[in-house]
């Protein structure tokens, strides 16, 4: 067990769905893989729409030190109001509140989110690497070179909190400034520039477009690929049958498409929620 938290329990929360059952497996794949690293005393799960609640989650956590860590993209409403709130650091509504609190002997971090965080960067090449590289598009063929290759970062977008947009474009931005790809873009599902606008945006001939979503559900699994051209009748057989992978590459409107899991099960994703805490655990 690492030392430097050896006596401290990570809590890692969740949003969960009555709906989707595979919306959970990225908080339940991230906590296994840092509880067989040993690096925190013990490891908890808790979600908004699924048991065990975020409400309840704590009582379980026996040590002096525990860090809260939310699997969300964004800050916003979840992250600012509804979790701190169900885990006692703040009352309805209320954004500014203390991020380390004592309670009943213990000292309580909430940490940011990890889509926030600068190394999801990462995360985010390492989906678009993993896809290419495992599907080049036939025996024998190299993958595209990233200097030929478009990426895409999408998101779902909304009028209603603009820091959903924020961290894609921020990411989008940092991607570009390396100067890997031909050409980074963020789109979205609900704001402009959409998704479907990529084939008109793009100017290189291969485009590789990540989901920028902790879990992949409905709009990775059927949403995305219709707006990306794929005919409504054959995802709808793919999601029946139980392989709704998109089936990397196609061609579309003259460009070879490259479609990507979301970067909730991303391994690089474990080291994304270590530094958090590490964040929260190094005073000022």
């Amino acid at each position: 067990m690492t030392p430097e938290f050896a006596d401290a329990t990570l809590v890692l929360i969740g949003h969960g769905s009555t709906l989707n059952a595979e919306s959970a497996d990225p908080t339940y794949f991230h906590a296994d893989i840092l509880r067989r690293r040993g690096v925190f005393a013990e490891v908890l799960t808790g979600f908004w729409k699924e048991h065990p609640t975020v409400a309840g989650v704590l009582r379980g956590a026996m040590t002096p030190r525990v860090f809260v860590v939310p699997l969300f993209i964004s800050d916003g409403y979840f992250t600012e109001q509804v979790i701190p709130r169900e885990l006692g650091f703040c009352r309805n509504g209320q954004t500014d509140f203390p991020r380390v609190q004592e309670r009943n002997g213990q000292r309580l971090h909430y940490c940011g989110p990890v889509g926030t965080h600068s190394s999801m960067t990462e995360v985010i090449l390492a989906r678009a690497r993993e896809i290419i590289e495992r599907n080049p598009g036939g025996p024998g063929l190299r993958p595209p070179a990233e200097s030929e290759t478009a990426l895409f970062i999408a998101g779902h977008g909304t009028s209603n909190n603009e820091n959903s947009r924020k961290a894609i474009e921020q990411q989008a931005a940092r991607i570009a400034s390396m100067g890997r790809y031909a050409e980074t873009h963020s789109v979205f599902m609900e704001e402009s520039p959409k998704i479907g606008d990529c084939y008109a945006m793009a100017k290189a001939p291969n485009l590789v477009m990540v989901p920028f979503f902790v879990s992949d559900g409905l709009h990775s699994y059927e949403d995305i690929p219709v707006m990306l051209g794929e005919p409504e009748g054959e995802v709808q057989t793919r999601l029946k049958s139980g392989r709704p992978t998109f089936p990397s590459p196609v061609t579309r409107q003259g460009k070879r498409v490259w479609y990507s899991q979301g970067i909730g099960t991303e391994p690089l994703l474990a080291e994304v929620i270590l530094e958090r805490v590490r964040e929260m655990a190094t005073p000022a």
